[in-house]
């Protein structure tokens, strides 16, 4: 039995009277008005702007956008083109302005109008909202593990995912051929600015692999991926009376393999390798999530820049926070 989800998913709309191409969607043409409606939300109030929409996605498509942001894109605007007058950037703004949302939520949708405005050659002045991330509460290993032993067949993704803090959709793209059996070593392309990576396998795991790629041939997409996730999650939740373990996102997998790596390592620089991050301040975020034993001893030093804190790592010393624009490190005596 095959994991994948029963059909493909619709990216971005095209408009043609002879094919729908791989969009899945289908021409308005021909009494297909309420079908496209009920596919793409397009046309429900404002529909004069759907063909800019469109217009709009096509022109995306073609700079080489992918297909999963196409249709977040298309989302975005369908929502705004609902609520307000896409010409017009002012009502935007308000409306992006008032909505009850975290900051990178109005990030997003503003840069999803921001590519309608380019497209269409509408001037405004795109305001910014400061984005501010939130420190994840991490989930134990005892907590993650009962919802994997619970997920049977798809064990293995979740597990996989736990012991190399891969992203979903970068494992989602692994084949067999990414796999050395006999070395028990697997390499992932990065995703999202994040850099090609390898990871040397536990033989359990390996032999988990050999299993499933023997049954299934691929992986199922990382949207699939994180919805078995809820589904068990909240089951073993719900058995367990356990609110904790309903609070356990998938990607907070990746935040524990990281956190766990560091705090076995103490190596800053191999716990930025391993999560693929392009620059080391990303990765000091995880340093953040390690509880001490305050009885322990330590010796305590200062960085302002990247430079200074570089030195520090390179002999032993850990990033601890930053205050009035100072890096403190320590390192245990």
């Amino acid at each position: 039995m095959n994991p994948r989800p029963p059909a493909p998913q619709a990216s971005v709309l095209i408009r043609t009277r002879r094919q729908a191409l791989f969009t899945g969607l289908r021409p308005k043409n021909n009494g297909q008005n309420n079908k496209l409606i009920k596919l793409t939300g397009l046309g429900r109030k404002n529909h004069e702007n759907e063909n800019q929409i469109i217009n709009t996605l096509l022109k995306l498509k073609a700079s080489g956008l992918k297909n999963s942001t196409l249709k977040n894109i298309n989302w975005i605007l369908t929502r705004l083109n609902d609520e307000t007058d896409l010409t017009e950037p002012e009502q935007i703004k308000l409306y992006i302005a008032n909505l009850q949302v975290a900051n990178s939520y109005k990030q997003n949708m503003l840069k999803a109008y921001n590519y309608f405005a380019i497209i269409n050659q509408i001037e405004w002045n795109r305001p910014r909202y400061k984005h501010e991330r939130k420190i994840p509460t991490i989930p134990t290993r005892e907590n993650i593990m009962k919802v994997i032993s619970h997920a049977r067949k798809y064990t293995t993704i979740f597990k996989i995912l736990m012991e190399t803090g891969l992203m979903p959709y970068e494992l989602s793209k692994i084949t067999e051929k990414d796999i050395d059996y006999d070395r028990r070593i697997l390499s992932a392309t990065g995703y999202k600015g994040h850099a090609s990576r390898t990871f040397k396998l536990t033989e359990e795991t390996n032999a988990m692999l050999k299993t499933y790629f023997a049954k299934y041939k691929k992986f199922p997409d990382s949207k699939y991926m994180s919805k078995l996730w809820r589904q068990h999650r909240n089951t073993v939740s719900s058995k367990l009376q356990n609110k904790a373990i309903k609070n356990i996102r998938l990607y907070d997998l990746r935040h524990y393999y990281a956190t766990m790596l560091y705090a076995k390592t103490k190596d800053i620089l191999y716990v930025k390798q391993q999560m693929g991050h392009k620059k080391i301040e990303t990765t000091m975020f995880y340093t953040q999530l390690i509880h001490y034993d305050l009885e322990e001893n330590y010796t305590c030093k200062t960085a302002t820049n990247v430079k200074e804190a570089q030195k520090l790592i390179e002999v032993g010393f850990e990033y601890i926070t930053e205050m009035d624009g100072i890096k403190l490190f320590r390192k245990r005596k």
